[in-house]
């Protein structure tokens, strides 16, 4: 169950299957990510790789406590019957899912697993258990999100029942781009058009300026200070937006306050289903999940995609797929801005 399967082609190159990684705690939130996972991978015809990471306290507690040995058959047994539990009598999507066992501290785990077994992308909730086996969601969802190098959807809590991605332009409504107008924006903006345009839905773009709260200039009394913000900002969002095609035409939003209550406010006034957030990168030390990034999470019931820094992305191989569909949902999202983008004030 923990074996990659691969194939290579012509000139030595070496093709790894994509594949989802869904780390797992039992819970009732952890059975809806598992229910995103699966519709993603059935639509891109991936492997969907389920795993469970075990605290090696309990099961070193359970063969003193009970006399009986943990193994990791018992877990995969485990992970199992939550999988057949989720789906029922779904034939198609558990045949399409693999099971992994991991022991140690979750965040570490789940890197390892998504970085040993090549995943495309990962999907966890945002919550999970509490109590005693309370195993990463949570403090643990923010470490995965600080330390990846793939990208992350994190999913609401509770389990939404089936889903299907042909209604996703039902269920999502429209996506929405928080954007801080730093070079990265450029990547994360051309990801959330990609989305956009396969799925079918409107693109919003939301760019917060924050108060002044420096007490020297609030003692200089300037005018003008937040009209100019405003310029700078509508300047620099007109260009972000020339530089990307130009269909679907993004509708572009600037407002004042705080970042992440402000862009919570867009997503609930607009309705959006999904969030596209960039992760910052700091050079040598990789993707950091900066305070308004964690708050958004906090404040948003709503799918976050959380993209680490373009340079900080593994290579992705591509393999065999259905005709006319992309071989991952990364490559689903990028196909579309490989081509060149034209200028700003280009047709």
């Amino acid at each position: 169950m923990r074996c990659t399967e691969t194939s290579h082609r012509p000139g030595g190159a070496m093709n790894v299957r994509p594949s989802i990684l869904c780390p797992i705690d039992y819970s009732d939130a952890s059975a809806g990510a598992l229910r995103y996972a699966a519709a993603i991978a059935d639509h891109f015809v991936t492997r969907l790789i389920v795993l469970t990471v075990e605290d090696p306290l309990l099961t070193a507690a359970m063969d003193l406590g009970t006399g009986a040995h943990w193994t990791r058959d018992l877990s995969e047994r485990e992970v199992s019957e939550f999988v057949s539990n989720t789906f029922g009598g779904d034939a198609a999507t558990l045949a399409m899912c693999e099971y992994d066992v991991a022991v140690g501290k979750p965040p570490v785990e789940i890197l390892r697993v998504a970085r040993e077994r090549s995943c495309d992308l990962i999907v966890m909730s945002s919550h999970g258990l509490t109590g005693a086996r309370k195993l990463f969601f949570g403090s643990t969802t923010e470490r995965v999100l600080r330390e990846t190098t793939v990208p992350v959807l994190v999913t609401p809590p509770g389990n939404p029942g089936a889903i299907h991605l042909e209604d996703a332009t039902h269920l999502l409504r429209r996506i929405v781009v928080p954007v801080d107008l730093s070079p990265a924006s450029l990547h994360q903006t051309q990801i959330a058009r990609g989305l956009a345009e396969a799925l079918n839905l409107p693109l919003v773009l939301v760019h917060v300026i924050e108060p002044v709260k420096s007490r020297v200039l609030a003692r200089l009394n300037l005018t003008g200070l937040d009209s100019d913000r405003r310029s700078v900002a509508e300047e620099r969002l007109d260009e972000l937006v020339a530089a990307i095609p130009r269909h679907p035409r993004p509708e572009a939003l600037i407002v004042f306050g705080d970042p992440a209550e402000e862009a919570a406010k867009v997503v609930r006034d607009r309705q959006a289903g999904l969030v596209v957030m960039g992760l910052h990168g700091v050079p040598p030390l990789g993707p950091r999940m900066g305070s308004v990034t964690y708050r958004m999470l906090c404040l948003m019931p709503t799918l976050v995609l959380a993209l680490p820094p373009k340079h900080a992305e593994p290579p992705h191989r591509r393999t065999a797929r259905r005709p006319g569909r992309a071989s991952s949902p990364v490559a689903a999202v990028r196909s579309s801005t490989d081509s060149p983008t034209p200028r700003p004030g280009e047709p």
